[in-house]
């Protein structure tokens, strides 16, 4: 869980700075391009984290089809971020983009670790 926790910390951190240095109108759409990597990485985390202690040889599984899930969940998040709740589309694609790179390397780095622990 701690790793979730610093993965929530380091996102708020860097909203905020952004916020302060653009504005609350471009803030709203970088809050919202970061929210759904972050939730997202953050519960394959949880769900990697549980499997690999309780049943190891489930894991490859279980990231097949958390893979799966999110790319559902993605089209879904940004077909009614930009369409529905009409968020300004330069930054909520630049949020999106790297904090969805920033947090799915993340979680590699994690998986390497849980990995190099056993």
């Amino acid at each position: 869980m701690k790793p979730v926790a610093w993965m929530v910390a380091a996102s708020l951190a860097s909203w905020l700075t952004v916020t302060t240095m653009v504005g609350t109108d471009t803030g709203v759409a970088v809050l919202l391009g970061m929210v759904g990597p972050l939730v997202v990485a953050s519960a394959t985390w949880v769900l990697a984290g549980w499997t690999f202690t309780r049943h190891p040889e489930r894991l490859t599984s279980v990231m097949v089809q958390a893979f799966a899930g999110k790319l559902v969940f993605f089209g879904a998040y940004v077909a009614v971020m930009l369409k529905v709740l009409s968020l300004r589309p330069v930054p909520f694609v630049v949020s999106f983009t790297t904090y969805f790179i920033a947090l799915h390397l993340t979680e590699a780095l994690l998986l390497r670790r849980l990995f190099a622990g056993r």
